[in-house]
């Protein structure tokens, strides 16, 4: 038996009473997970390290809070790279500094070598940062819902033409996610 117990970012927040095990229905649009000032159309960085550390810094934490976020990706890194293709990275973790999921994204136009899937430069960067434990696990969804978006025929020509961060929104919106 479920039961309502509120909304996060839109999304119906439904509790197992049985089992005491929160569950999400509804629509999740990943414009609700960014803060503002957290979109960057001109990244200046030109190795992986430093773009991680450049899109670390649109989520405005402390200093230290920045430090254990970036140890954090560099690690999810070497475990494997976060490029998934198509001139798109997805670096992602879980750290304690941060109380929710929180994206920030960022768009180099000449690329960066990132070790992707495909051994291509990167030029769109999509960070996801999310707390160890949530009510309702929305790291996987917004992770899966990123991917799906990166992988439609024009969202790479369509990020690259991006002149202000309102058109990046518009571009989620039109696409649906």
């Amino acid at each position: 038996m479920f039961g309502l117990i509120g909304q996060l970012h839109g999304v119906k927040i439904l509790v197992d009473t049985s089992r005491g095990e929160g569950v999400a229905s509804g629509a999740m649009h990943l414009k609700d997970f960014f803060a503002p000032g957290t979109v960057c159309l001109a990244l200046q960085s030109t190795t992986r390290d430093d773009v991680l550390r450049e899109l670390v810094g649109l989520l405005d934490v402390s200093d230290v809070s920045a430090e254990t976020l970036l140890r954090s990706l560099q690690r999810r890194e070497s475990l494997g790279s976060t490029g998934v293709g198509r001139g798109v990275a997805i670096p992602h973790c879980r750290s304690a500094v941060v109380n929710r999921v929180r994206l920030a994204y960022g768009h180099r136009a000449e690329g960066i070598e990132y070790q992707s899937i495909d051994g291509k430069p990167v030029q769109d960067f999509f960070l996801i940062v999310a707390p160890p434990d949530e009510a309702v696990n929305m790291y996987l969804p917004v992770l899966g819902r990123i991917a799906q978006f990166a992988k439609e025929a024009d969202v790479p020509a369509r990020l690259a033409a991006l002149t202000e961060p309102e058109q990046f929104f518009a571009l989620l919106d039109e696409k649906g996610v």
